[in-house]
């Protein structure tokens, strides 16, 4: 069984992979540049955040609203420790994180799929440095989503570790406290990166702002959790970690040690 355990955490991190790839190009509605680009024009027409189906105003803001909740309640309940330990009651522990990985997945098609855009207009930068200022801090965020993933343990992050070390007969080590580069600066790059990427747009619809303003409250009340469980697991090194470092941008969040 255990090459079927590793078989499905390779497949989950695969077909993350790809969800992560798609949201890039939809955050940053590219499907369009792409069919310039490479001249198939139907690559203009794949859903992005400013491309898919039309909706009344009031649908449109209550399917998206619902997908955001899906997406926070997802990643939240399916990371807390409650959660994994009545899961793997049933489910192999060795790949408890790769079903969170392929839930994630789902979670995104979803929101590819059924988004409704709202595309009024509620800035758009005319000044061609402007317009390039906010590209790039939109590659920058998924650049630093990408490396912080690396910082610590990206196969562990995406359940391929642990996956890999089943396979082997191992046992995969308890998670050492560690703070290199971006985590000497904010506790969670991570979200540091999304916010960025989410955000830094040339031009924002009212559906873009409806996206990044609800992934921004689920960072939020993500952090508040996540810290927890973090308190619970490393004690005191975290705690003092909180009051030196911010939470998602440099200076800010620290926490007064009680």
């Amino acid at each position: 069984m255990g090459i079927v355990r590793l078989g499905f955490a390779v497949g989950s991190y695969l077909l993350f992979f790809l969800a992560f790839l798609y949201l890039i190009a939809f955050t940053g509605n590219l499907f369009d540049e792409a069919a310039a680009l490479t001249g198939l024009s139907g690559l203009g027409a794949l859903p992005s955040i400013d491309v898919g189906p039309a909706a009344s105003l009031g649908t449109a803001i209550a399917i998206n609203l619902a997908l955001i909740a899906l997406f926070g309640i997802q990643h939240s309940v399916m990371a807390r420790p409650a959660f994994k330990s009545w899961l793997t009651r049933f489910w192999p522990g060795a790949i408890e994180r790769s079903l969170y990985v392929l839930a994630t997945v789902a979670v995104l098609v979803a929101v590819f799929l059924f988004w409704r855009p709202i595309t009024p207009l509620v800035w758009s930068a005319e000044a061609e440095w402007l317009r390039i200022v906010l590209w790039a801090l939109f590659v920058a965020g998924w650049v630093i989503l990408f490396i912080a993933t690396w910082l610590l343990s990206h196969f562990e992050l995406f359940g391929l570790h642990q996956a890999w070390a089943d396979f082997r007969g191992k046992v995969v080590p308890e998670m050492q406290f560690r703070t290199p580069l971006f985590y000497k600066l904010v506790r969670h790059p991570i979200y540091t990166g999304i916010l960025l990427a989410f955000w830094a747009t040339p031009d924002m619809s009212q559906g873009h702002l409806l996206f990044a303003a609800g992934m921004t409250v689920y960072i939020v009340i993500g952090v508040r959790y996540e810290e927890r469980d973090l308190i619970a697991h490393l004690g005191d090194q975290y705690v003092e970690y909180r009051t030196r470092v911010g939470a998602v941008i440099p200076g800010i969040g620290k926490v007064r040690s009680p």
